[in-house]
Parts: structure tokens; sequence; C-alpha cells
């Protein structure tokens, strides 16, 4: 039986459940154990960098040294603490704590920007990871290993027992063939609703194909309008989060209100109903606008990539746009990021091409003659110039669709060096 690595195609899955209050103890038990055996690592992993600096011999020292590294394992951890013990831990989830401790590292040492492994804080989302194991099975399949579907409304996860689901695509429950189930994660988030995702893997692929479209198209992300494609056509942008801010606002002011009140009593947060209540109900208005926003992303993409055979777009860094104060609300709200990196990976699972360009000038630049506003004493467009006329050929742009066309070109230029 083949491994997840080498499967060819990989797919994710995610699906509501909705577990017993028994199930969701255990779930609640799982993600604590997972958090405090990832907080355990981080701690070893400070000790031993500051004994280490020491750079003494002594005994003493040494010793604890090889205590720590010893206690680097998921055995020797559960041994030294004996809450690691219950019956209701996987011990799956131990394991893939400390794994992700050392993913963390590896990401630090190739992207600095990670920052170093940190402590895992207490809050009201719960989190922890297992795996589907497939003990004597000669093939994988999605309905016959640890973690396995009964029917299209259930699922068996180890210490959960039977889930009930929501959600699960239907053409992948009926697939033939070998389809191995990998890392699965089960989670709850700050409005209570509890999810399950799936690592999928195949050698088979888990969308059709398709055929080719001879497109291309360049997109130009804005707040004005969502996107400017290069064939005319715009996006309008939803503006979901300012649909809702003044309902927010008022929530999150009785939110406030509740907590001062619950300190001055000097009651814990977490015990007291009536800011519990509250707090749910500014989760949920959350909620609501991650998912109105991520349906809106997912729906836009996916009609750009199976419709076209390249997509070009910007490679924009919203950090550092986020500085800008007047357009950082503006630009949260639009989601840009998760639109390109959805693009990214529809583009490797409908075999299209996607591609990003350097934004420098594309709004700048006539795409008729190529002259560039600010250069032979010409000033530069500002965010209010919506339509301009280029001093040189004279031509009349719409701003939008003038970048557009410009980040098509610059894509192809792209595509035929490569």
């Amino acid at each position: 039986m083949k491994s997840m690595a080498q499967l060819e195609y990989h797919y994710g899955l995610k699906v509501r459940i909705y577990p017993s209050d028994y199930q969701k103890q255990i779930i609640k038990v799982n993600s604590d154990a997972s958090r405090f055996v990832y907080n355990e690592m981080v701690a070893i992993g400070k000790e031993l960098w500051q004994l280490n600096r020491i750079k003494l011999s002594i005994d003493t020292v040494q010793d604890r040294i090889q205590q720590l590294k010893l206690r680097q394992n998921a055995k020797q951890m559960s041994n030294h603490f004996q809450f690691l013990e219950d019956k209701r831990i996987d011990s799956l989830a131990k394991a893939n704590a400390i794994q992700n401790y050392h993913k963390a590292w590896n990401a630090f040492r190739k992207v600095h920007e990670a920052g170093v492994p940190k402590f895992h804080r207490k809050s009201y989302a719960w989190r922890y990871q297992t795996n589907c194991q497939y003990p004597k099975q000669k093939t994988a399949r999605l309905d016959n290993g640890t973690v396995c579907f009964e029917d299209r409304k259930h699922i068996v996860v180890p210490k959960l027992g039977r889930l009930r689901i929501k959600g699960a695509q239907r053409r992948l429950l009926d697939r033939q063939g070998e389809t191995r189930i990998g890392t699965v994660t089960i989670s709850k988030d700050a409005a209570n609703r509890f999810f399950l995702s799936l690592q999928l893997g195949s050698d088979t692929p888990f969308v059709p194909k398709l055929s080719r479209t001879n497109r291309q198209i360049g997109i130009d992300l804005n707040t004005e309008n969502f996107l400017t494609a290069s064939d005319g056509r715009t996006i309008a942008n939803p503006r979901y989060y300012r649909t809702i801010k003044g309902k927010l606002a008022k929530a999150q002011r009785t939110l406030s209100r509740r907590q001062r009140r619950a300190k001055k009593e000097q009651r814990s947060l977490r015990e007291s109903k009536n800011y519990q209540k509250q707090r749910l109900l500014v989760a949920k208005i959350h909620a609501r606008v991650f998912d109105r926003r991520h349906d809106f992303l997912q729906r836009t993409s996916t009609a750009l990539i199976k419709n076209q055979d390249l997509v070009v777009a910007e490679e924009l860094r919203s950090k550092n746009l986020l500085k800008n104060h007047a357009l950082a609300m503006s630009i949260s709200d639009v989601g840009w990021r998760s639109f390109l990196g959805m693009l990214s990976y529809k583009a490797d699972l409908y075999d299209r091409q996607f591609i990003t360009v350097s934004p420098k000038n594309t709004t700048q630049t006539c795409h008729d003659c190529g002259f560039v506003m600010g250069s032979d004493e010409t000033e530069k467009l500002t965010l209010a110039d919506r339509e301009w006329i280029c001093p040189k050929c004279h031509v009349h742009h719409i701003r939008d669709y003038n970048a557009a066309l410009n980040i098509l070109e610059k894509g192809l230029q792209k595509q035929q060096k490569a």
C-alpha cells in the first residue's frame, strides 16, 4: 500500500460535524492534551537552548539536558505526565502535536518571517489532529480505515466513534479505486461549530479533466470593483464586512459592557453566562461575514480557473498595503490574499496555469503606446483618477481595464520566458 507522499494527487475535504455532548468532551480533552504537548515541546526547546549556552560540563546540567532530550517523545512525555494516559486521549493526537512542533521549526529555517515556535494559548477554539490507519488492509479506501465513511451522512473517527456529518461531496464517496485518508483534523471555532478536515490522496484525479479553452485573462484587483478583467468584465465588490459593521459594533459594545460588569463584580468571564451569550453572538456575526466572503471567493476563483487556460494577477502584498490606514478596512474586507491562494491551488487541481506578475506601473502605463505616467514631467495617477487620457497618444483609458490589459501582457511575456 502506498503512503500519502507516494500518491500522485492530493485533495482536501472539510465537512461540518455534529457531535454529542459526550463527544464534545472528548474533543475538548484531546484539544487540551494536544496544546499541552506542543507547549511542553516549546518549553523543553527553550530550556535546552539556555542550558547549551552555559557550555559547562557540570553533572547536574548534563543530566538535565539528557532528561529533557528523552522527554521529547510522546511515550516518555505520557509517562512523565500521568494525565496524558487518559483513555479518551488519542495517542496520535500527541504524536501529531510533536510533529507540528518540528514542522514549525523547519518552516522557520526556510522562511524566517514565520518566527520560532511559540506557546499556544487557551482559547474558545479547539483543535487536534489524528491519522487514518490501515493496519491489515491491502487497499486503502474511504470506507475501510480507522477513519471511514459509513455513508454520506456519517463518519467514524477513533475515540469519537460515529459522527453525523454535513457537506461531504457525493462524487468523492462514489469514487472507485484506491483513495487514502491521511491527516484528519477535528476543530471547533469560536462560534461553537465543529468541523472535520481530511487530507485525501490517490493515483487518480479528484476532479474531471477539462478541455482547453484557448483563452487567457488578466485581472486587476481593486477596492472599487472586486476585480476588472482584461476582457472588459467587472465583478462588484460585495463588501460583506461593511454591510454588517453597524450591527457588529452594537453587539461588541454590549459585550464590552458585560465584560466590565463581570470584572467589577469579580466574576470569571468563563462563568459569566450573559457575557458568554453575547460573546457567542459576536462570534456568529464574524463567522457569517467569513462564510459569505469565503463562498464568494470560492465561486469566483473556480469560475475563472475553469473558463481560462491562463489567469494572470498582480503579486500583491496585503501586509504592506494594510499599513495604509485609509484603505486597511477595505483591503481586509475584500480578501485578496485568500483569493490569490485559491487561484493558485485550483490551477494545479484543474491543470490550468496561474501566474503572478509585479504590480509596478501596471496602472500608470498606457497599454496602447507604453507611456508611463510620472515621466516627462507628468504627474502620477492617484486613486481618485478612475479614467485618464494618455498625454502621448491621447487614448482615453478606464484605469482598471487598462491595468488588466497590462497585467495580461506581463503574464504572457513571463510565460514565454519560462
